[in-house]
């Protein structure tokens, strides 16, 4: 299990939380590294509403959480300094375990870049407080015009990354699955081993493959998002070579365990009779193409038919899976 060695600051005077009211306290979880122009400006748009503000320095050469301590004098304010930089997902674990320390019922994250409209903290954690989801976040797609504004280069990054989310996530009525604007409930993330979620970008789809696994619902949020000068420190190559093969993993994880030792069901048994009949399909007219080509022989009717009809069928059924599958979601 990793443990986060890290150094707390905060003002002690004012660090009050009241376990026993019925208010719903609400802390906001900043990971910092490399925001040290824009960090202070999140901080400080943070409102009177929330009730604890955690900064995780994630070993930012910047120095971004001594900086945000220089300057801010918000009693909520609290800042973690980690000793080596874990990435954006370790960094955001570190936040959600001090905030489970101080018993706070709604944990909100948002990044330091400035790309998130502060003002909606509370939108976002209105399906969490009154019970309607257990996991809330940002879409940034609602909008026409909104999406409009994006550079292109998001929009398609953002279709290929969420159908790969919604396949392994199993949430498929959610979209814009990138998106670090979340909300969680207290009681969810107890329940989530944070020391198996991925530590790096991988993180957000990484929560919702471990929500699933715990029948959370999830609601998608409509919230605009803000593009400034920031520079993305997301590679091309992670999203092309190393996202799908974590979503692959995670696709394999969900399907062993929703489907074969959680429960079984019909689905249970139309993927793999599915996947086996197509593959054998496949096989077997891969086979007599060959044959035909080096022989120069046709192939007989009666294997034609026997190709197309097991084809058939494994596509069939695996389309009978993905549409339980599909249906199942988020309920």
């Amino acid at each position: 299990m990793m443990i986060w060695k890290s150094v707390y600051w905060w003002n002690t005077k004012y660090m009050k939380i009241d376990t026993n009211s019925q208010v719903h306290q609400i802390c906001v979880v900043i990971p910092a590294f490399k925001v040290k122009s824009k960090v202070l400006e999140v901080v400080k748009s943070v409102g009177p509403e929330i009730q604890k503000i955690i900064v995780v320095d994630d070993a930012c050469p910047e120095k971004s959480g001594e900086y945000v301590k220089e300057n801010v004098k918000d009693p909520r304010v609290e800042v973690v300094f980690l000793e080596t930089n874990l990435g954006v997902g370790g960094a955001v674990k570190a936040g959600y375990s001090r905030a489970l320390a101080l018993n706070v019922q709604v944990i909100v994250k948002i990044d330091g870049d400035g790309q998130m409209d502060t003002s909606k903290i509370l939108d976002l954690a209105k399906p969490v407080i009154d019970g309607s989801a257990d996991y809330a976040k940002g879409n940034r797609f609602f909008n026409v015009e909104a999406v409009r504004a994006m550079p292109k280069i998001r929009i398609l990054g953002n279709l290929g990354l969420s159908f790969l989310t919604k396949l392994s996530s199993g949430y498929w009525k959610i979209f814009d699955p990138t998106n670090g604007f979340t909300a969680i409930s207290r009681e969810k993330l107890k329940s989530i081993p944070l020391d198996k979620v991925d530590n790096g970008y991988f993180f957000e789809s990484d929560m919702l493959f471990r929500l699933n696994l715990l029948d959370a619902i999830v609601r998608d949020v409509e919230m605009p998002a803000i593009y400034d000068d920031e520079k993305s420190n997301l590679k091309i190559r992670r999203v092309l070579f190393e996202f799908p093969v974590k979503h692959m993993k995670n696709l394999t994880k969900r399907i062993i365990y929703t489907y074969y030792l959680k429960d079984f069901k019909i689905a249970s048994i139309e993927l793999p009779l599915g996947i086996a009949l197509g593959g054998f399909g496949l096989a077997l007219g891969g086979y007599s193409w060959i044959k035909g080509i080096l022989t120069d022989t046709a192939t007989q009717t009666g294997t034609l038919i026997l190709i197309s009809m097991s084809v058939l069928a494994g596509l069939q059924l695996v389309l009978a899976f993905l549409s339980y599958d599909t249906n199942n979601s988020n309920k």
